[in-house]
């Protein structure tokens, strides 16, 4: 090999090394950066709920507990299907609450409820008390969602429910946002809140930085091999 290739070879072999190195580092970066977000967000668990007004900050106080009060609209309850908890399959069920004293309205995700087996698709009855009702939950960008084939449904059964939408479809002054109630309202409230935490992803940027990281060494090894330690064998046979 000429030496003018032997210096082509090289330069592209540092390129390589120096390119996914840096990919296999910068997924570190953003690790590190959801391990100080996973951080903050336990903290704000572990904070004072704050009040409703909170909820009107731009941008809202994701992940942070708040205390709410208000009345439910259960006519405009909606149930998101497909949803397990305790290893059986069921319904979210999301409801309107109107805060006391304002005219915004939050959707809150109370709890889950089994479906009937025998009649699949009817919305079963949600208990839903009267009156003024006291709330504790996490704020969430949306109620919980799973991935979608086609345009969102109507009625009471839906797969998603997207804040900004169910404002435009009925007409109440939604806030874009949602809550994840944990913490029942009274005695009557039993519907089961086992809510998954967060996932920020910190396996898939661990996982991305060891493929970088792979491929860099693959890149050197070769260099290694079919530059260096090769031609030496083939002088010496």
């Amino acid at each position: 090999m000429s030496d003018k290739r032997r210096w082509v070879v090289l330069a592209a072999t540092l390129l390589g090394v120096a390119l996914t190195g840096r990919l296999g580092w910068w997924q570190l970066d953003r690790a590190a950066e959801k391990r100080a977000l996973q951080a903050s967000l336990e903290a704000g668990e572990k904070s004072a709920p704050l009040p409703a007004s909170a909820l009107l900050e731009s941008p809202p106080p994701l992940q942070r507990r708040v205390q709410l009060r208000g009345h439910w609209l259960a006519d405009r309850t909606v149930l998101l299907d497909n949803r397990p908890m305790q290893g059986r399959s069921g319904f979210y069920v999301v409801t309107p609450l109107q805060l006391e004293g304002r005219k915004q309205v939050v959707l809150v995700q109370r709890g889950w409820l089994g479906f009937d087996a025998q009649q699949r698709n009817r919305a079963p009855e949600v208990a839903t008390p009267s009156g003024i009702v006291e709330i504790e939950g996490r704020v969430a960008v949306a109620p919980a969602r799973l991935y979608q084939l086609g345009e969102a449904a109507t009625g009471a059964i839906r797969q998603n429910l997207d804040p900004a939408a169910y404002a435009r479809e009925t007409g109440l002054p939604i806030l874009p946002l949602a809550v994840w109630q944990t913490v029942a309202s009274d005695a009557a409230d039993t519907l089961p809140r086992e809510w998954a935490a967060p996932d920020l992803g910190l396996s898939k940027h661990y996982g991305y930085a060891f493929q970088w990281f792979a491929l860099a060494a693959l890149i050197l090894c070769l260099y290694v091999w079919f530059q260096l330690l090769r031609p030496r064998r083939q002088h010496h046979v």
